[in-house]
């Protein structure tokens, strides 16, 4: 198969803006639902290749000796061992770009890491090129609401019962752009609050949703509401693809909105 016909093949998952070069060796790390999405496009609709999988059960393969097989690796596993993970990657000197959530009272730590050891990391608590747009509505949206004193703000998140953290790291998100655009917002708790400078997020845990969130203005006399619902992980899976074919042969610590410009 030629370049160009790679390419071509490549395109299928790609918005216009962004048109991967050539093949890339994935190490996974992390293969559950998330990681399963990821190798399932990676093998129907790219030339890259997954070269590792990684879980509980071949955990000793976390090493720079095994990682370095790879161009790049996708992170997605739990709080408690996302740190460790992307530091071996760091070790191993490939990029990495991490999904997992629930951890990131440590990111500044891991970011200053990064810098300081000439690496390259990326992370978002939502890879979906659909939120990511959501996210830039919510912040206008914010900024257009920030002298509507008569207006209550909440955002709530849904999400399957397996996912373990609360608030979602995408509620956490919308909520810190709320505050980027409204400055009487300085600070987000998680159940609903009256107080005029928090945000209150809600969270609801249900069988077998993908993932919600709803941001909501209420006032006496009207709602005003914007939803984004995720039908499956496929729009997740496809732009931590993206984002690992965006990273390899950059350095330093990076965030989605790097990505789409």
């Amino acid at each position: 198969m030629s370049v160009i016909e790679k390419n071509y093949k490549n395109k299928a998952i790609y918005p216009p803006f962004i048109y991967p070069l050539s093949s890339m060796k994935v190490a996974l790390i992390g293969y559950g639902k998330m990681g399963r999405a990821i190798e399932q496009i990676i093998e129907k609709q790219t030339t890259h290749q997954v070269v590792l999988k990684i879980d509980s059960r071949n955990a000793h393969l976390i090493s720079p000796q095994y990682l370095q097989q790879a161009d790049v690796a996708i992170e997605f596993t739990r709080p408690e061992s996302a740190i460790y993970n992307i530091q071996q990657c760091f070790a191993a000197n490939i990029p990495v770009v991490c999904g997992t959530t629930g951890w990131t009272n440590d990111l500044e730590m891991l970011k200053q890491q990064c810098i300081e050891q000439n690496r390259a990391f990326l992370w978002a608590s939502n890879f979906s090129v659909g939120v990511h747009i959501f996210g830039e509505i919510t912040r206008l949206l914010a900024k257009l609401m920030a002298n509507q004193q008569e207006y209550d703000l909440l955002v709530k998140e849904i999400h399957h019962l397996e996912k373990l953290d609360a608030p979602s790291g995408t509620a956490i998100s919308l909520a810190k752009l709320i505050m980027q655009a409204d400055a009487q917002k300085t600070s987000w708790i998680n159940q609903p609050s009256s107080k005029a400078n928090e945000i209150s997020i809600v969270s609801e845990r249900l069988d077998e949703v993908k993932g919600t969130h709803i941001i909501t203005y209420t006032s006496d006399v009207d709602t005003i509401a914007i939803t984004h619902t995720a039908h499956s992980r496929e729009g997740f899976a496809k732009g931590a693809i993206m984002a690992a074919e965006w990273i390899i042969g950059k350095k330093g610590v990076f965030e989605l909105k790097d990505l789409f410009g």
